[in-house]
């Protein structure tokens, strides 16, 4: 029964959270990739052993491999999986398939295929939190400070009693949420403080102190905190439902402030400010599927359009095998009109495949221990 209560809890969430961010991803390289006369060989979620497929009527194989940790569009002309080509093949092929070889195909061409798969998941975080902004709208209260000791980080800083905060590093702050969030994402890092004070418009900067906290599942996290408090009522909660036009914006903000703090995330480790306990793997996302899971669909979609918005930034780093890898060739070969020689490709390619594979060997091992 354990067992049961761990795959459903668990493993079901993130299987199905995993999945449709792949299939998003891939499904963005494949739609381009058609639109551009390409011939695909294979459309894979997972990578491994097929477990169940079939042919489409134009060849390409889609199909379900064993290990769901990610997937693949190989194109015709292939070696693998990572668009390695295989000249031989390349060679052989006769004058009408060469046409619709990847690797045949203009630079521009390669660039929008490569592209379409990070471009894929943010557009889907945009859609997604677009829909559950217009869908369920989001409870607020007001942005109004209730205390500011004088020897907190905030009182330090020159907020006081009664201050409204208006922004909070150019994000608007619509809530005493959006304040908590945007202070708590920012741990020993400066951040510029905007409020409304009997009329009048002010700014300050403070340093948010760093502190450790732990959720409602007992997960521990390293937070910022200016140490003010609010007072929270019934009666201050309201449900705040935008217009479409609206919701847009708050759509773009959101992601906007995502991709920010991300950035900054990052950032902390060349610093060393970064907190490695914060980094995870797939033990980790899946952990968090699942508690997210037990909140609710609505709190699970978030996730979802979280993670895809993370999976297309990352994919975009250039680190060969990944898809930012691939861009950075090509935006070298538009740069100086050849592209660069097979051998150091090859040589790029091991180099990603190294970092691509430590990095999942450390977050394993931080997972587990």
């Amino acid at each position: 029964m354990d067992f049961v209560f761990w795959l459903l809890s668990y493993v079901v969430p993130f299987l199905v959270v995993l999945t449709i961010i792949v299939f998003v991803h891939e499904m963005g390289h494949y739609l381009v990739a058609r639109w551009n006369g390409i011939a695909i060989q294979a459309f894979s979620i997972g990578f491994g052993p097929e477990l169940i497929g079939f042919n489409d009527k134009r060849g390409t194989r889609w199909k379900l491999s064993a290990i769901p940790l990610g997937g693949y569009v190989r194109f015709v002309g292939d070696m693998n999986a990572t668009s390695m080509p295989d000249e031989a093949f390349i060679e052989r092929a006769g004058p009408e398939l060469s046409r619709q070889l990847f690797v045949n195909k203009n630079v521009w061409q390669r660039i929008s295929v490569v592209i379409a798969g990070p471009v894929a998941n943010i557009i889907f975080t945009l859609l997604v939190l677009y829909a559950l902004l217009l869908g369920y709208g989001r409870y607020t209260i007001p942005a109004v400070l209730d205390a500011v000791p004088v020897e907190s980080v905030a009182g330090q800083a020159g907020l006081a009693e009664g201050d409204r905060i208006v922004s909070v590093d150019g994000f608007e702050v619509r809530g005493f949420e959006d304040f908590q969030r945007l202070i708590a994402t920012a741990p020993e890092r400066q951040v510029t403080i905007t409020f409304d004070r009997d009329g009048r418009t002010e700014t300050i900067t403070a340093v948010p102190q760093a502190v450790s906290t732990t959720d409602r599942f007992g997960n521990a996290h390293r937070i910022g905190r200016l140490g003010v408090t609010k007072n929270i009522d019934q009666s201050d909660v309201v449900l705040y439902r935008p217009d479409p036009v609206e919701a847009i914006g708050m759509t773009f903000e959101e992601v906007r402030f995502i991709i920010d703090r991300t950035v900054a995330f990052l950032g902390d480790f060349f610093v060393g400010r970064g907190d490695v306990e914060q980094l995870g793997g797939p033990v980790k996302v899946a952990k968090v599927s699942g508690e997210v899971a037990s909140l609710g669909i609505v709190a699970l979609i978030n996730l979802m359009a979280l993670l895809s918005l993370n999976i297309g930034i990352f994919n975009l780093l250039p680190i060969p095998m990944l898809d930012g890898g691939h861009l950075a060739y090509y935006l070298v070969e538009a740069a100086r009109g050849k592209p660069l020689s097979q051998r150091v490709q090859e040589i790029g390619y091991r180099f990603g495949l190294a970092i691509v594979f430590t990095l999942m060997v450390f977050t394993l091992i931080n997972d587990l221990f």
